[in-house]
């Protein structure tokens, strides 16, 4: 591979045509045209005042207000909500396309410390809300059914009741977030001006790791070393954003009063500490019959007496290297969707046709793949790095079900829609599920199915088993910062202790494969997020089950599912399909999926 220039990409440039074809790029013109654009100074003027008027009419005031005033004063809050959601979705996605770009750094920096300065005096509002008397809301909300469809949010709102502040110390912390998001920023811009050394072309991470899967060993070794060694040479670095971002979080969840490091991401989640146990426990207990059980498997097909941990993603031998173009990966994950609900591809259709997809790996722009919901009145946005692989058709199907699922539940409006991290993925995994089926469905040998089968026991292995041991070493991590500093050599520590046990025997750890951890986004941005993934998956399994079970009314039933956003618990979603995922026994099922298919492939070595 060449080594590429860095031009400057315009947020609105047309696509560009690759060796995968023609890949999108976003239009963000449905958000603002450009960063001087006269709407998003009238925005942001109109955001300071509306703030301002907001706190001027209520704060100190919510007490007194009747059912008919707290509605009004929640669809300003919702307004308010939408118009910084819009401003900050700009700045945000256009920094991802080109993190490297300074003013592309500085315009996000501005408008972030803007949005904070201006939303300031909002602090009061949940403050407020959680000193009323339950009697209060109660009468209110029986007072009005158009309030009362609030009463979720507001349920989350009040669960931070016992572990909040004073007015004074959360508008203090309010300021103080955008100090937290400059560490966020110098990891996103380290990793992404990060350059690794391949037979003398300098790649970014993205196509640096993309390597992991090449069917040349010698390549796959070579690029684990190169990764290894740029990230010890930039392990000080890592080490001091995670430090103070772990520092930061104890600080703050001790003067909350937060038992645990997790608290906080169980609460956002609107999850119970005891069903992520249970999920964490399941999957735990599962290591021997899921990940150690597939890698002796793999080991074998591989011909190794040992298998390193460049070969943990390698290509099977059977496996045709050939990329999937762009029209054939859209075509497989759009006839997928069709075949299911032929609503859910016209939901997806906009997204390759009007510029909501920014498909192209580019040097500067953040790695992975995300979903961005943006604001209600507008639509999502989906984030790839495309680099042909049969495995980034499935992250096409995993995003776009993120952006189906939050356009369905644009209709709850700003309060409502946004749907806790463990029900967020269901609609992703659900994506993958269909269009995993579908090709399984279409295989046309035995050597084909084999294949599928392996490629979607990798993914789940992925999703689940390797995301709880994330979780794991996040325990492990946050635990270990409140005993004192870390030396880069405490976390590499951690990371190795539960590598070894969630991938079993199988393998063989080089040396600088102990800071791996440093690359890993989620620590950073979202602690503890990565649970969210098993729970997602063990959910979806359980749910494809039921469709396979009992296939008549589903999609109705799921469709449902999808509109309602966060605006119930997971118990309620789950309710309609029989399912509860307090059942220790629900993960059980999820999990069983995945033993099935390991056992399918034991059978064909028969």
């Amino acid at each position: 591979m060449m080594t590429l220039p860095r031009p400057t990409f315009d947020a609105n440039a047309t696509s560009g045509k690759t060796e995968f074809g023609d890949l999108p790029e976003w239009d963000l013109s449905d958000l603002y045209t450009s960063p001087d654009a006269p709407e998003l100074k009238r925005d942001l003027d109109w955001l300071e005042q509306a703030c301002a008027s907001f706190a001027a009419d209520y704060q100190g005031k919510l007490g007194t207000l009747d059912a008919e005033g707290f509605l009004t004063a929640i669809h300003r809050h919702e307004k308010i909500e939408g118009i910084a959601g819009r401003i900050m979705s700009f700045a945000g996605l256009r920094y991802y396309q080109l993190t490297t770009d300074s003013r592309r750094t500085k315009f996000l920096s501005d408008t972030q410390e803007k949005v904070t300065i201006y939303t300031t005096p909002l602090v009061f509002f949940t403050l407020e809300l959680n000193r009323l008397d339950d009697a209060v809301l109660d009468g209110v909300f029986a007072a009005s059914a158009a309030l009362a469809r609030y009463k979720p949010a507001f349920d989350r709102i009040r669960a931070m009741k016992p572990y909040q502040l004073s007015d004074e110390m959360e508008k203090f912390l309010h300021d103080m977030g955008v100090v937290g998001d400059a560490w966020e920023r110098l990891f996103d811009e380290t990793i992404a001006g990060l350059e690794f050394d391949i037979d003398g072309d300098a790649l970014n991470i993205e196509a640096t790791l993309n390597f992991l899967t090449d069917p040349d060993r010698s390549k796959r070794q070579a690029a684990a070393e190169e990764l290894a060694r740029v990230f010890g040479a930039n392990i000080r670095t890592f080490a001091r954003v995670h430090n103070t971002q772990a520092k930061e979080k104890e600080i703050m969840d001790r003067w909350r009063g937060m038992p645990t490091a997790q608290t906080g991401r169980h609460l956002s989640n609107d999850v119970e500490p005891e069903v992520v146990e249970a999920l964490r426990d399941a999957v735990v207990a599962a290591y021997p019959k899921l990940s150690h059980r597939y890698y002796n498997l793999k080991r074998k097909w591989l011909g190794l007496d040992v298998m390193q941990v460049w070969d943990r993603n390698a290509p099977l031998p059977l496996d045709d290297p050939k990329t999937v173009r762009w029209d054939d990966a859209r075509a497989t994950v759009m006839n997928a969707y069709a075949e299911f609900d032929p609503r859910m591809a016209e939901i997806a259709e906009p997204f390759f046709t009007k510029g909501w997809i920014d498909a192209a790996v580019k040097p500067g722009k953040a790695p992975g793949a995300f979903a961005h919901p943006t604001v209600t009145d507008v639509h999502p946005y989906v984030m790839l790095n495309y680099l042909g692989k049969p495995r980034d058709v499935m992250t096409l199907a995993h995003e776009l079900g993120h952006g189906v699922h939050q356009v369905l539940a644009a209709g709850q409006g700003e309060m409502l829609s946004s749907t806790p991290l463990t029900l967020a993925e269901t609609a992703s995994v659900f994506g993958e599920m269909l269009t995993f089926r579908r090709m399984l469905d279409n295989a046309k040998s035995q050597a084909e199915r084999k294949i599928l089968l392996a490629g979607k026991v990798e993914d789940m292995i992925n999703t689940v088993v390797r995301q709880i041991a994330f979780y794991d070493f996040e325990c492990k991590l946050h635990a270990a910062r409140r005993g004192g500093e870390l030396t880069p050599e405490d976390i590499n520590a951690l990371w190795m202790s539960v590598q070894a046990e969630s991938l079993g025997e199988a393998f063989e750890f080089m040396p600088g494969y102990e800071s791996f951890w440093a690359y890993i986004p989620h620590f950073v941005h979202s602690p503890f997020y990565v649970y969210a993934y098993a729970f997602g998956d063990g959910l979806v399994n359980a749910l494809y089950a039921v469709y396979q079970e009992q296939p008549e009314g589903f999609q109705e039933k799921y469709f449902d599912m999808l509109k309602a956003g966060g605006s119930k618990h997971h118990k309620a979603l789950l309710a309609p399909f029989g399912l509860d995922a307090t059942d220790p026994k629900f993960w059980d099922k999820g999990l069983s999926m995945i033993s099935g298919f390991i056992d399918e492939l034991e059978a064909m070595e028969e």
